[in-house]
């Protein structure tokens, strides 16, 4: 196996080319938000994510009930940009020296009660000593129609849910010391991020419905993931920066809100792309989840954004990237 690089996308190329075949009852593998496999009837979906103390979170600043709602829901955000309904879930539980009883109890009613908003069964896991505290959750779900990344075409209209880059700011007004309660104006950012919330019913909407024709959540950022959406799907896009859902708050206590709208990641909304015949029964979701448009699916590879001038330029990708220098 040869490993060109450990950025995180030179390295997951390289795990998806070493481990490429042909495998019974496998539709896809490495490299959308989750595995497709077969089951008696629809696909089953199979996705598992990691939290490491110090790199994903802070235990000083994430408390562990938020903690273990979000240890499941970014799980289970990957699911719902599958289009997908999660059914079981495994936890590892990776504990250091120095995690008391109450942290771990914290956690657990968290995590439990993310299980019972989204009707998802805790089957099995594992726990174990470790230098970081880590999470490990791997879920399982299904889908009838399954939505991939790799579906946009050029003409397609490009879509988003929700407000973007809520979630950084909030990660940086905890960085500067401020918590839940602090100010209740500034209350919705940190919330953002300790305590994101999966799309589910969304995705489910856009799958059942045939309305998406590729998607992805925005995890990593926009730009990071828009990147990934038209990688995947071998197109361009064309994004119009007025058009980002930004929040009247984000715009008061921040210089440059686009900034974060575009690589803050840690949103957790769906960015989704669809067929411009499908925009006026997509618009009428609208209102229930908050969906906007912000630009269209092109020929070729390049990514761009059109400023507040209306000029074009290459859209940087500046998201959150592993093992990135």
């Amino acid at each position: 196996m040869k490993i060109r690089s450990l950025r995180e996308r030179g390295l997951v190329s390289a795990l998806r080319q070493e481990f490429r075949g042909s495998w019974g009852g496998v539709f896809v593998g490495i490299g959308d938000d989750a595995a497709v496999v077969r089951k008696a009837r629809g696909r089953g979906l199979l996705t598992t994510d990691l939290l490491i103390e110090d790199v994903h979170f802070k235990t000083a600043i994430h408390p562990p009930f938020l903690l273990g709602r979000k240890a499941l829901n970014v799980n289970l955000s990957d699911i719902a940009a599958m289009g997908g309904r999660p059914l079981f879930a495994l936890l590892g539980l990776g504990l250091r020296s120095g995690v008391g009883k109450r942290w771990v109890e914290e956690f657990c009613v968290g995590f439990k009660k993310a299980l019972a908003e989204a009707g998802v069964a805790l089957v099995g896991g594992d726990i174990s000593a470790a230098k970081k505290i880590c999470l490990a959750v791997t879920i399982f779900g299904e889908s009838e129609h399954v939505v991939l990344r790799s579906g946009a075409r050029p003409g397609d209209l490009i879509f988003v849910s929700g407000r973007l880059g809520e979630a950084a700011a909030g990660w940086r007004l905890l960085r500067k010391g401020y918590r839940l309660g602090t100010s209740k104006r500034l209350d919705p950012l940190l919330k953002a991020f300790l305590d994101p919330r999966p799309q589910i019913a969304l995705g489910r909407v856009l799958a059942r419905r045939r309305l998406a024709s590729a998607m992805i959540d925005t995890s990593d950022g926009l730009s990071v993931d828009l990147h990934h959406l038209c990688e995947e799907s071998g197109t361009g896009a064309v994004v119009e920066l007025a058009a980002l859902p930004i929040s009247p708050l984000l715009r008061r206590i921040e210089n440059n809100p686009f900034a974060l709208a575009l690589h803050g990641g840690e949103d957790y909304q769906l960015l989704f792309a669809a067929p411009a015949a499908n925009r006026s029964k997509i618009m009428r979701l609208a209102p229930k989840f908050g969906l906007t448009e912000i630009g269209r699916v092109v020929k070729g590879k390049r990514i761009q954004i059109i400023d507040g001038r209306g000029r074009k330029k290459l859209l940087p990708i500046k998201g959150y990237e592993h093992f990135a220098s």
